[in-house]
């Protein structure tokens, strides 16, 4: 590879194996267009983004073991189902697979981050490829031969450590190449995630079918034959990455000054000191607060629906009595429901983070919140008046924001710390994902079982619960009107900005600034975009699909 020209803009140095890898040898030429550098960003986090269609194994996880003795099972801790290999695994038991990843997530982000804004978008990304896909094929291993433990090593532990650097490797990246449109760029990616489930849950399903042998669920080779998949996906957008030379900048755009937007500084926060400013933690308090508020009704979205509304989707009175046929309608319309959601929350993350470009990240985490309060507050009158129509819109509004705050903070994040260590201070940050994953369902579920234990209708115990998501968004709120611009005392001065950049070996191509990455999109760019695109574009089709159950 040392002597290759740079025939896809690529600066190329000297090195074997090991230095395809490293950081200088993404550096771009002159040949590259910073265009394409979302797709690789896409094909990253489509790959991760699965996360969210998880679910999809549960139930067949829970039908692995035919003729399972159910009495001499039941009592079964979730220990001792760990290690047990003739037992049927609960869906309790498997659904704690999901909070495992999310909360190794954030810790990876957190552990990695500072290592990988040192050692590149290219080798995070190849390592994260590594363990998300590696960690799904151990995961299928485990649930071929029906040990637990060794799935939740594979998929939750293993999986979670390239869903943590998998999601914050193109960030930094990204606000590096497009310092003009930080939340358009930032939002492409994030999109992906979002939108990742809209493709992957599928397939699962249909490879689910395609393996299943007298009668047992295909988890097992799915689950191998998509972290295949997925690895090699994940390896061609890491490959795809450049970053740009220390001092570049789009042709024509010049840096807002510190009068425009006191909020966007113009120099830098080290990592060490980035996460003890009071900013970092009020940023952190609203990131937290919109993912608890947001998964609160991302869980409760298919029962709420089902709960509040029943007959009354199918134009029948209050109390009527359903059939065995018009409960499965009803189901339909909930799981139209969640496919509708699934799309409002990828595409509120391009959306959002692209407005916020236009008017401020402080101002779109206002709307967030603002809205948010109303919409929270609205949705159990909307119940009782029976209009299914604005509940159904007011809860994709919700969504939406939900995906627009992951997409947005990464430029929040740029605007108040600088951008020469953001990836590593958004990989902090996303312990408040970690902690809103796990917490978030359970304060939900137990708000809800509380309410049910104490005799609430159906029809009414959700409205408690969106009270007191609602009071959240208030606490958000509060904290994002706190947030002010660094002290001048917590930036980096010219010395360590200098050092710092040294790590990241980018000395000897400053030079290369103003010429690099002047290449035209070609053949190449278009090649790319659909590689990502077409998928993407399927998955939206297939989930407005699932949607029309709702009309």
């Amino acid at each position: 590879m040392a002597g290759v020209p740079e025939a896809n803009g690529l600066n190329t140095g000297t090195g074997g194996a090991a230095g395809i890898l490293a950081r200088e040898r993404t550096i771009a030429g002159p040949r590259f267009n910073r265009w394409l550098v979302p797709p690789a960003a896409l094909a990253i986090h489509l790959c991760i983004g699965m996360a969210y269609g998880f679910s999809v194994f549960w139930l067949p996880m829970t039908k692995l073991v035919p003729g399972a003795d159910a009495a001499a099972c039941a009592n079964l801790s979730f220990f001792a189902m760990l290690f047990n290999g003739s037992c049927n695994w609960t869906v309790p038991a498997v659904n704690h697979i999901f909070e495992t990843f999310i909360a190794m997530l954030g810790i990876s982000a957190a552990i990695w981050g500072g290592w990988l804004e040192h050692a590149g978008p290219r080798k995070a990304g190849f390592i994260a490829a590594l363990c998300w896909g590696g960690g799904l094929v151990i995961g299928g291993i485990g649930v071929s031969i029906h040990q637990l433990w060794l799935v939740y090593l594979g998929c939750g532990v293993l999986g979670g450590v390239g869903q943590g650097l998998g999601y914050i490797t193109p960030v930094s990246t990204l606000i590096k190449w497009f310092p003009d449109r930080r939340g358009l760029a930032t939002g492409f990616a994030i999109m992906g995630y979002g939108g990742g489930a809209l493709i992957g849950a599928p397939i699962a399903v249909a490879l689910m079918q395609q393996f299943t042998v007298d009668g047992i669920p295909g988890v097992a080779n799915t689950l191998m034959f998509m972290g295949v998949l997925y690895l090699i996906a994940m390896s061609c957008g890491a490959f795809g990455f450049r970053v740009p030379p220390n001092g570049w900048k789009p042709l024509g755009w010049t840096a807002p000054t510190q009068s425009t937007n006191k909020l966007i500084t113009q120099r830098h926060v080290h990592l060490n000191r980035a996460w003890k400013t009071p900013q970092f933690w009020l940023i952190w308090v609203v990131l937290c607060v919109n993912v608890t508020a947001g998964i609160g009704v991302l869980s409760m979205a298919s029962p709420m629906l089902q709960d509040v509304f029943g007959g009354k989707l199918l134009g029948l009175a209050s109390g009527t009595d359903l059939t065995a046929a018009q409960k499965a309608a009803i189901a339909a319309s909930a799981a139209g429901l969640v496919g509708l959601i699934s799309l409002f929350n990828s595409l509120g993350r391009i959306f959002w983070a692209s407005t916020s470009d236009f008017i401020g990240r402080k101002p779109t985490y206002f709307i967030f919140f603002a809205l948010g309060i109303l919409l929270y507050c609205l949705l159990p009158t909307l119940g009782h008046l029976g209009m299914a129509a604005m509940f159904v819109i007011a809860v994709c509004v919700i969504l939406s924001m939900y995906g627009g705050g992951f997409a947005t903070v990464p430029a929040y994040l740029a605007d108040i710390f600088g951008t020469q260590m953001v990836g590593a201070i958004h990989g902090r940050l996303l312990t408040a994902w970690s902690v809103a994953g796990v917490a978030g369902p359970f304060l939900i579920a137990a708000v809800r079982q509380a309410q049910l234990d104490a005799g609430v209708a159906h029809t009414l115990v959700y409205d408690r619960t969106l009270y007191i998501l609602a009071c959240l968004l208030l606490i958000g709120m509060i904290c994002n009107l706190l947030v002010r611009p660094v002290k001048e005392s917590d930036q980096m001065t010219d010395e360590e900005l200098a050092r710092e950049r040294s790590l990241q070996k980018e000395a000897a191509a400053a030079a290369n600034a103003d010429s690099a990455a002047r290449g035209g999109f070609g053949l190449l760019g278009i090649v790319a975009w659909a590689l990502v695109g077409i998928p993407f574009l399927i998955g939206v089709y297939i989930a407005m699909q699932k949607a029309a159950a709702l009309f």
